[in-house]
């Protein structure tokens, strides 16, 4: 498909002594489109060109071929060239390259299989699979597919908290009271019940703290008792958060968590030794990082328990190893953005290769916090993801019953899931990853305005006018000369610009701009839907129109599935 911004740019670079790449960087999408389809900014060239803006524009415009078929109106506005590209070619090019790529309309391979490793969700084992965790499970999932999508291998890794002080918590907890509490039936809640307990006793008595971290300081050394307790505390764990990744449609390529480090961190701990590095303070083994502005970074503590920081470490040194990554990301929130720094900032010390380094990133999301303030497991104030996309499911079941559909009950549940938990996902894809998000029920499960479910109706919508025809036409008996309305131009706009859209995404490692792509796209085709009339008596308009109808319904399906979002085609 014609690239209009290379186009435009292999045009001025015909009257500039100009790199066409360079050129390109300087064309934009002017905010208003009356100001045209694209427009060449001409300020960056009036320091080196030694003219003013205006003038530049003008000798461009006396130069260049006018008459060139990417082209049908050329006009200088200030210190810009804004370009009204051909619009029928557009069309042409837009339903031709969906003809031929269908499903795949948009996919790239400028991965060309390199390995993303992406490591997101990651919850605490024996611990509540609470709405906190939506965001990395989501913003996770969705970047795990954009990559995909761009020719990259994504390797997902769900680095299950499975390891650390809570365990030795935990353990005293259990072997207290655990007679008490029946964590085979419940295992999820009853546990958090254990937890709770042991950390208000902690705060008692500072023995007990003392006890819970020997216990974790015995399951680093194997200790059988503690052992058999944390296998049984993760399985038990595993099995409740299937029940959501179930839900959410996650699926991950490895569950290597904290503990699959535990006979791996010696060898970090020997690296940063020999660098030199690693010192003493206050019983503590340490890296400084003063002249880095930051804290030092903890490698083991006093009673010589490793940290979070030493396993962290040695997954890097495991995943360098095994899948020779292009890139590596972390999918957690904006509180671990000092750990992150500190852990790229040491990793530079294990004497792995410089590249390597630079390719990891932490990608920080902001908080869901309650209204009444942020969540804890210890306080035990957590909403559980689990009912809440339950109640997301059961919400919107008892909508669809309250209207008077022809859907049988099945339908009915399957759209329920389908709506309810596009709901709560595209809820938490819809803004800027980094922003905080205050939960709230009805804001959660609003269906009305720019929504899932609104995305999801518009894709029914072209699925019924779809289904009223009974052979879609042929590419070749679609006119494109017909498509000339500006609610139909608009659309076709959109759908070209769909590839960029996810370029962009992935570069920016922020879905919410498929989501903004999802919701402008949804507008756009309703608006045209409201406007021309699709089943008309001139075969060559409706033909048209219902092309356009179907590469619609295929980009916003395909746009949906990148996001985790299942389409239904009843509403």
């Amino acid at each position: 498909m014609i690239n209009f911004k290379y186009e435009i740019s292999k045009l001025i670079n015909e009257t500039l002594d100009e790199p066409i790449k360079e050129l390109e960087q300087y064309i934009e999408i002017p905010k208003d489109k009356l100001n045209g389809d694209y427009a060449f900014a001409c300020f960056r060239l009036a320091k080196t060109l030694k003219q003013s803006p205006n003038i530049i524009a003008k000798q461009i415009y006396d130069k260049i071929n006018k008459t060139a078929e990417i082209i049908d109106d050329i006009q200088i506005i200030g210190g810009y060239l804004n370009f009204y590209i051909n619009k029928k070619l557009l069309v042409k090019e837009v339903l031709t390259e969906i003809e031929n790529k269908k499903i795949d309309y948009g996919k790239q391979n400028i991965g060309k299989n390199e390995n993303i490793v992406i490591d997101y969700s990651s919850p605490n084992i024996a611990k509540p699979f609470h709405i906190g965790h939506l965001r990395s499970t989501v913003i996770g999932g969705a970047l795990y597919r954009i990559y995909k999508f761009l020719g990259y291998n994504s390797i997902g890794i769900n680095h299950l908290g499975d390891y650390g002080t809570q365990f030795g918590k935990l353990i005293e907890g259990y072997k207290r009271w655990g007679k008490e509490y029946d964590i085979e039936n419940n295992p999820i809640d009853e546990l958090t019940k254990i937890y709770i307990r042991i950390n208000e006793l902690c705060k008692e008595d500072e023995k007990v703290l003392e006890e819970c971290r020997n216990n974790f300081k015995k399951l680093e050394e194997n200790d059988e008792f503690c052992i058999k307790l944390w296998k049984k505390f993760k399985d038990l764990s595993l099995k409740e958060f299937e029940k959501v990744y179930k839900l959410l449609g996650s699926e991950f390529d490895s569950y290597n968590g904290e503990a699959f480090y535990a006979d791996k961190m010696e060898e970090v701990i020997d690296l940063l030794e020999k660098s030199g590095k690693l010192i003493e303070s206050q019983g503590a083994q340490i890296i400084d990082l003063e002249e880095k502005n930051m804290p030092p970074c903890i490698i083991k503590k006093t009673n010589d328990s490793t940290t979070y920081a030493t396993r962290d470490l040695a997954a890097i040194l495991y995943r360098i190893r095994t899948y020779n990554f292009k890139k590596a990301l972390y999918v957690t929130s904006y509180e671990q953005i000092l750990h992150f720094k500190q852990i790229f900032e040491v990793a530079k010390l294990l004497g792995i290769e410089e590249r390597y380094v630079e390719r990891l990133e932490h990608v920080p999301f902001g908080m869901v916090q309650l209204k009444s303030g942020k969540m804890s497991t210890r306080e035990g104030n957590i909403i559980k993801l689990e009912e809440l996309l339950n109640e997301a499911i059961n919400k919107t079941l008892q909508i669809i019953k309250e209207k008077d559909t022809n859907l049988t009950i099945q339908e009915q549940k399957e759209i329920a899931k389908k709506v309810g938990i596009g709901a709560i996902i595209f809820n938490d894809l819809s803004n800027s990853r980094i922003k905080d998000e205050i939960f709230d029920w009805d804001t959660m499960l609003n269906f009305n305005g720019e929504t899932g479910p609104y995305i999801q109706y518009t894709y029914v919508r072209t699925n019924s006018i779809l289904n009223k025809v009974e052979d879609l036409p042929k590419i070749e008996e679609v006119d494109f000369n017909v498509l000339i309305n500006n609610e139909e131009i608009e659309v076709i706009k959109l759908l070209y610009s769909y590839k960029m859209i996810v370029e962009t995404a992935a570069q920016k490692n922020e879905p919410s701009i498929v989501s903004r792509f999802l919701i402008e796209l949804s507008k756009k085709y309703s608006a045209f839907y409201n406007e021309s009339k699709i089943m008309t008596e001139n075969k060559n308009i409706q033909n048209a129109r219902i092309y356009l109808t179907y590469a619609t319904n295929l980009v916003l399906k395909s746009a949906a599935n990148l996001l985790g979002i299942e389409m239904p085609t009843k509403m």
